[in-house]
C-alpha cells in the first residue's frame, strides 16, 4: 500500500542510500554503501564554488569485507564530495574497524572505533546498517545452498535471534507458530 497523497508541496533535498553485497571468490563478502545528498537549487560552498541543483554535496562509499563469520576483515571508505577540504582526510581511520564482529555491540564498536571527530558522520551512519545488509547477503545464501526456504528455522534448535524484533516474529505470532512453535508462546 502507498503513502497517501501528499500535501502541496516543494522537492528541496534528496539523500540516496544504496547497499550492495557480494560473495568474493576467495570466500570473504564485501559489503558496500553508496550515499548522495543533493539539493533542487543552487547554493554557494566555501571550498567548492557553486554547486548545481543535483551534483551531490555529500558522496561517500564504503566496503567492508568480511568472513562467513562476520568479522571485519578489511575497510575502505572514500569521499568523492564534501563541503570541506579536509573531509576525504579522515577516511583512512576507518581500518580500526577490522577485527570488530557485526552482530551485538556493532554500533557501540563503531563508536569507539570512529565516532566524534574520529570519522566521518555520514561514512560512520552507513557503517549501522552494514551488519544487517551482511546477514541479507550471507545467511540466505547458506539456506539456498542447501535448498531451505529463507525463513527456515528448524536447524536451529535455539532460540532464533529474529524473535520478538518485529511484529511479524513476534512469539505469538503465526509466523512463530509455524515456524518455531518450540518457542511459540499464544494460545
Amino acid at each position: 500500500m502507498p503513502l497517501s497523497a501528499p500535501a502541496p508541496r516543494a522537492h528541496i533535498h534528496t539523500r540516496a542510500i544504496s547497499f550492495a553485497g557480494f560473495e568474493r571468490e576467495d570466500g570473504l563478502f564485501d559489503i558496500e554503501a553508496h550515499m548522495t545528498d543533493t539539493k533542487t537549487y543552487p547554493f554557494a560552498n566555501d571550498w567548492r564554488g557553486q554547486i548545481s541543483p543535483g551534483e551531490a554535496l555529500h558522496e561517500m562509499l564504503v566496503r567492508v569485507t568480511v568472513d562467513a563469520q562476520f568479522v571485519v576483515q578489511q575497510v575502505e571508505a572514500c569521499t568523492e564530495n564534501s563541503p570541506f577540504q579536509m573531509c576525504p582526510d579522515i577516511t583512512p581511520n576507518y581500518t580500526a574497524l577490522v577485527g570488530l564482529k557485526m552482530g551485538r555491540g556493532w554500533r557501540e564498536g563503531i563508536r569507539e572505533r570512529v565516532g566524534g571527530i574520529a570519522g566521518c558522520t555520514h561514512i560512520t551512519e552507513l557503517l549501522y546498517p552494514m551488519a544487517t545488509v551482511a546477514f541479507q547477503t550471507i545467511a540466505p545464501l547458506r539456506k539456498h545452498r542447501t535448498n531451505r526456504p529463507d525463513s527456515d528455522m528448524s536447524h536451529l534448535g535455539k532460540k532464533p535471534v529474529v524473535l520478538n524484533t518485529c511484529h511479524a516474529w513476534a512469539d505469538d505470532s503465526p509466523v512463530v507458530k509455524a515456524k518455531v512453535p518450540t518457542f511459540y508462546t499464544g494460545k
